[in-house]
C-alpha cells in the first residue's frame, strides 16, 4: 500500500475505505447493512493496509456510523483513522450530533472531522453557527483530531470557506471527468496553492467512470488491456500531489482487490496517459446528460420517494440511445414513476450538482406518455 506523509508524523494510506455504499440486505424492509458482507470488507482493507475509514451521520439512515464502530473494534485504536461529518440540514444541534456519533461510534475521538457537503444554499447559516468554534473546543478536549470540510460548492464559496478558518484538510469530489467539464480543477489549485491536504471522493464519478460508453472504454482498452476502467481514473487521481486520501466506497472484496492493486503496483499517470483519459472524458461526455454520482442525498427529501438515482440512469440512457429505453420504467409502480415528480425542487436543493431533476423527470414523463 502506497501512503502520504499528512502532519505531526501521521501516514495516510493513499486509498481509503468510504462506507456510504456498503453491501445491504435487499431482501430487508429498509436494506440495512450486511454486516458480515460488510465486515469481511473491512478485514481486507485492514489487511491490505489501509487506515483511512470515512463515514457519516446520514450513511445508510444512520447505519454507517454503528457499523464501522463496531467493525473496527477489534482493531488497535491507533492502527487506523476515522473520518467523520458533520450534517447541518439533517440535524443542526452541532452539540447533540457529535455526541451521537460518539456514541454510535462508540469512541471517544474522531480523527478527521468534516462539516459535511458544504453547498451554496446554506453556507451562510453554517459558517455563524457556532459550530466550527464547538468543534475546534472538542479538539482541544482530544475528542478531535483534524477539523476540515466536504464541499460541493462554488469558486466563490470555497474561498470564503477558506477565509473563515485555518482548515487541516478539505474533501472534494475530483476525477478526471469533472476537471474538464466541472469546476474541480478549480477548487483543487485553490486548496493547493493555500497548502491545505486534499481528500478525493467520487474519483470513479459514483461509477460512471468504470462504465464508460463503448468510444471511450475501447481508448483506454487498448493501450493496457488487462487495466479496469476504474484503475485508470484512480491513477488519474492520485497523480496529483496536493492529494493526500482517494476514498473509495467499495461494496464488495472484487472492488476492494482491484483498488488495492492500484494503490499497491501502478506507477503515477505519464503524461501521454493523461492526454487518453482527456480523450475519453470528451468520448463520455457525448453520451452523460445529467452526471449523478448516485450518492442519494436527493432520495431522503423527496416528498413522493422517488429512487432518483435508478431514474436517471435510465434518462441517461434514453439520451444516450433513443426513447424505446424508457420502456421498462412502465412497469414500476406509477406512482414512481417520473410522471409522480411534482417538481418541488427539493432534489436540486440537495443535490452537491444541483442538476435540474425536475426537469429530466418531465421530459422522461413526456417521453413515455409516448411509447
Amino acid at each position: 500500500m502506497q501512503y502520504t506523509e499528512f502532519k505531526d508524523g501521521i501516514r495516510l494510506s493513499r486509498l481509503g475505505m468510504g462506507n456510504m455504499r456498503l453491501p445491504v440486505h435487499a431482501e430487508l424492509e429498509g436494506q440495512p447493512i450486511d454486516y458480515e458482507k460488510g465486515k469481511a470488507i473491512i478485514d481486507a482493507a485492514m489487511a491490505a493496509g489501509i487506515n483511512y475509514y470515512d463515514t457519516a451521520y446520514i450513511y445508510h439512515n444512520g447505519e454507517s456510523e454503528v457499523f464501522v464502530g463496531k467493525a473496527l473494534a477489534e482493531y488497535p485504536r491507533d492502527s487506523y483513522y476515522v473520518a467523520d461529518k458533520f450534517n447541518f440540514q439533517a440535524q443542526p444541534d452541532y452539540r447533540i450530533q457529535f455526541d451521537e456519533q460518539c456514541r454510535r461510534l462508540q469512541m471517544d475521538r474522531i480523527d478527521f472531522y468534516l462539516l459535511h457537503g458544504i453547498q451554496d444554499n446554506f453556507i451562510d447559516e453554517i459558517l455563524p453557527s457556532g459550530c466550527i468554534e464547538y468543534f475546534e473546543e472538542m479538539r482541544k478536549q482530544g475528542r478531535i483530531r483534524y477539523l476540515g470540510f466536504s464541499f460541493h460548492g462554488s469558486v466563490s464559496n470555497m474561498k470564503k470557506m477558506l477565509d473563515a478558518h485555518a482548515w487541516d484538510f478539505v474533501q472534494i469530489q475530483l476525477n478526471y471527468y469533472d476537471w474538464e467539464y466541472g469546476n474541480q480543477r478549480m477548487l483543487y489549485k485553490m486548496l493547493e496553492e493555500a497548502g491545505i491536504p486534499v481528500i478525493v471522493m467520487e474519483p470513479v464519478h459514483g461509477g460512471l467512470l468504470s462504465r464508460l460508453n463503448e468510444e471511450a472504454a475501447a481508448l483506454l482498452k487498448e493501450k493496457d488491456p488487462s487495466a479496469s476502467l476504474a484503475s485508470w481514473a484512480m491513477r488519474w487521481v492520485k497523480s496529483l500531489p496536493a492529494v493526500s486520501v482517494v476514498l473509495s466506497g467499495m461494496g464488495d472484496t472484487a472492488m476492494l482487490e482491484d483498488n488495492v492493486r492500484t494503490f499497491s503496483e501502478c506507477p503515477d499517470m505519464l503524461p501521454e496517459e493523461k492526454d487518453l483519459v482527456r480523450e475519453a472524458a470528451a468520448l463520455l461526455r457525448k453520451g452523460v446528460s445529467m452526471p449523478c454520482t448516485g450518492c442519494r442525498y436527493c432520495v431522503p427529501n423527496c416528498p413522493m420517494e422517488l429512487d432518483i438515482p435508478a431514474l436517471l440512469i435510465a434518462y441517461n440512457d434514453y439520451k444516450n440511445d433513443a426513447a424505446w429505453r424508457l420502456v421498462n420504467l412502465k412497469g414500476w409502480p406509477a406512482d414512481k414513476q417520473p410522471s409522480a415528480c411534482i417538481a418541488c425542487g427539493a432534489c436540486t436543493d440537495h443535490c452537491p450538482q444541483s442538476l435540474p431533476v425536475p426537469d429530466a423527470m418531465a421530459e422522461m414523463a413526456r417521453q413515455l406518455e409516448k411509447l
